[in-house]
């Protein structure tokens, strides 16, 4: 154990004093009241008040689901983006000068995988513009 092991130390000493530091400031600066209004949870977006079988509303979950289809959508937009204009890395081939290798899109293809990304963004748009048209972004 010598020096190499010194940022590791740093990090969890770095990591415990910052959460000693946030439980020290909440229990100063936080608030100190407590009543029934304040004790009583608090889901999805109504007060739980009467029987646990009554019907409850879903808009709270229509928002989260919409929250997720626009979500998983970057994840449909990041490789596209890495792979639309990434050249790769130097490698040599036995010359003094380093070639650069194409990886991802064929630069043949990237003008046709552009505008698909295209229009795949712009379905996505129509469909938050339909969600917002019906009122699903609305919290009454």
């Amino acid at each position: 154990m010598g020096l190499e092991s010194t940022p590791v130390f740093l990090f969890i000493l770095v990591a415990v004093m910052t959460a000693v530091g946030m439980l020290g400031a909440s229990a100063i600066i936080g608030p100190h009241q407590r009543n029934d209004v304040k004790q009583m949870p608090y889901e999805s977006g109504m007060d739980p008040i009467g029987d646990a079988r009554q019907r409850f509303d879903v808009r709270y979950h229509l928002v989260a689901i919409v929250f997720l289809l626009f979500d998983v959508e970057l994840l449909f937009l990041y490789p596209f983006a890495v792979a639309q204009w990434s050249l790769g890395s130097p490698t040599a081939s036995g010359t003094s000068v380093p070639e650069r290798i194409m990886v991802g899109i064929p630069p043949e293809f990237r003008s046709l995988v552009f505008i698909e990304i295209f229009i795949f963004v712009i379905a996505l748009a129509a469909a938050f513009a339909y969600a917002w048209k019906k009122g699903v972004f609305e919290w009454r």
